[in-house]
């Protein structure tokens, strides 16, 4: 493993810091959290700044209006941004770091030239249409049906934890085509206009107030075909790509934000008189410690990914796994040092550390995790 940068590599972050040092001042105030058109209007013009500049889907295909940077150069950028304050993708999460990589990866050539360019520009927003209420962590017990009736799937069913599907013009969609295979083998990945008939959202609020989840409703839902991506029945495999990137590189921003964050914490308990308690000090030094294996796991896995086709293999499913605790475990360090500053409901920490709850869930729980590291890459035998 290498974990040292070319200069090649070093001349991109030169370039990216040059750029991001300009481009921030003259961004508008960002929206309240809670207003999703708001939030998601101000996400898409960031988009747009990013393309125009060059720095939209630095690792995707030049054909899709990508840049063909290679993994190495898509984390330095993630960790540039991150570290000079630029917003996240926010709305944009699913069709940049879900949708976008997997049709990147297994869509025909004129899926990717339909749909990857719009989600560059930020023109078009994507929500993910994977958990079903009695299909969460079960992914593959999924129900929704869809059956081919000539040029279409005929879609009926519903979907749970819908990620930003108020704002969403398009839906990566699991369906259950062939009910009598074995469960795995009967599933397919399709794009699903959300405007179509049929389609009705319903906000889900969480823990924190926010509405970026919600259920949705399909009733006789007609999809083209050509919106099928893979073959028939072919689409847990397709997922497993999804997934894939989903647990391997969604998240990297996100530790240099943490890092970012147990910085401030150990500051503040400083500040505030916390810092002579020994057994906190201890805390934060193991969690520094952990936060910096994580940003060396990640270098791993995108090193691996740029040796295996630009895909992330298994290692994704590690690194979730201890990023997830890790993230809680952060945000509950925080609340420690803020004391009773933690009832504050309206402290950023306190609304992180709301969030982070969801992390041991959210992208495949922990549980499902670990038995993909005991059976995918420890080589145990499956459970009954």
């Amino acid at each position: 493993m290498d974990l040292t940068y070319t200069d090649e590599e070093e001349e991109f972050r030169a370039g990216l810091r040059r750029w991001l040092a300009t481009a921030l001042p003259a961004l508008p105030p960002p929206p309240d959290p809670h207003d999703w058109p708001g939030r998601r209007a101000h996400d898409t013009a960031w988009q747009r700044m990013l393309y125009d500049a060059g720095y939209a889907g630095l690792h995707w295909p030049a054909d899709a209006g990508g840049r063909g940077a290679t993994p190495t150069q898509h984390l330095i950028f993630l960790e540039e941004t991150e570290l000079a304050g630029a917003p996240y993708v926010g709305a944009n999460f699913v069709g940049l770091l879900h949708a976008g990589p997997t049709l990147a990866a297994e869509g025909t050539a004129e899926q990717r030239a339909r749909w990857l360019p719009p989600i560059l520009r930020g023109d078009e927003i994507w929500c993910q249409g994977f958990s079903e209420p009695d299909a969460g962590s079960d992914l593959a017990a999924l129900r929704t049906r869809a059956v081919r009736d000539g040029d279409d799937y005929v879609v009926t069913g519903s979907k749970i934890w819908t990620s930003h599907a108020e704002v969403a013009d398009w839906c990566e969609l699991l369906v259950r085509t062939d009910p009598d295979v074995p469960r795995h083998r009967g599933i397919t990945w399709l794009a699903m206009p959300m405007d179509a008939p049929g389609v009705t959202v319903r906000p889900l609020r969480t823990l924190a107030g926010s509405t970026e989840f919600a259920e949705m409703f399909l009733d006789g839902v007609r999809i083209p075909a050509a919106h099928r991506v893979g073959a028939e029945n072919d689409g847990w495999r397709v997922t497993m790509v999804t997934l894939s990137f989903e647990r391997g590189t969604a998240f990297v921003g996100e530790v240099v934000a943490c890092r970012r964050v147990l910085g401030a914490v150990a500051r503040t308990a400083r500040e505030n008189g916390r810092w002579d308690d020994a057994v906190l000090r201890r805390r934060l030094g193991r969690l520094a410690a952990e936060f910096t294996a994580l940003w060396r796991l990640t270098q791993w896995n995108v090193g691996a990914a740029e040796r295996g086709g630009g895909v992330p293999g298994t290692g994704a499913s590690v690194f979730k796994l201890r990023y997830s605790h890790a993230r809680q475990e952060l945000y509950d360090a925080a609340a420690e040092v803020l004391g009773a500053g933690a009832l504050d409901a309206d402290h950023e920490w306190v609304a992180a550390r709301l969030s982070s709850l969801s992390y041991t869930i959210a992208a495949g729980t922990s549980q499902i995790q670990r038995n993909i590291v005991a059976e995918r890459i420890l080589g145990l035998p499956k459970g009954r």
